[in-house]
């Protein structure tokens, strides 16, 4: 079963499973009790300054995916990345990535799926 995603402006379902927030903002306009979080690992996202250059534009998703995996290797992003590892095993992968971008398909969340879905 692969990890699933959405954004957080969405319904919480009963099939989302365990639900973890991976943005280092916090969305605007939700309040913390309609997120219905189970987590929020707002140190795995992206640092600002890479949050910024990206600013999600599709023609530096594939750079911007590698520099993110780089900063991913370091300190509390590593820590994280490796909760968010162990919370995915424990769960059996019945959870949800949320994330506030717009664009579904390139985003920090989508980085995450792909490095949990192939452990």
């Amino acid at each position: 079963m692969p990890v699933n995603m959405k954004r957080i402006y969405d319904q919480a379902e009963p099939n989302d499973g365990l639900r973890v927030l991976v943005d280092r903002v916090w969305p605007r306009g939700v309040s913390k009790d309609d997120a219905k979080l189970d987590h929020w690992l707002k140190e795995i996202g992206p640092s600002n300054d890479l949050r910024k250059w990206f600013g999600h534009d599709p023609d530096k998703y594939d750079e911007f995916k590698q520099k993110y995996k780089e900063e991913l290797k370091e300190g509390r992003k590593q820590e994280e990345l490796q909760t968010l590892k162990s919370l995915t095993n424990e769960h059996d992968k019945h959870l949800t990535l949320l994330f506030a971008a717009k664009d579904e398909e390139h985003n920090q969340a989508r980085v995450l799926k792909e490095i949990l879905d192939r452990q």
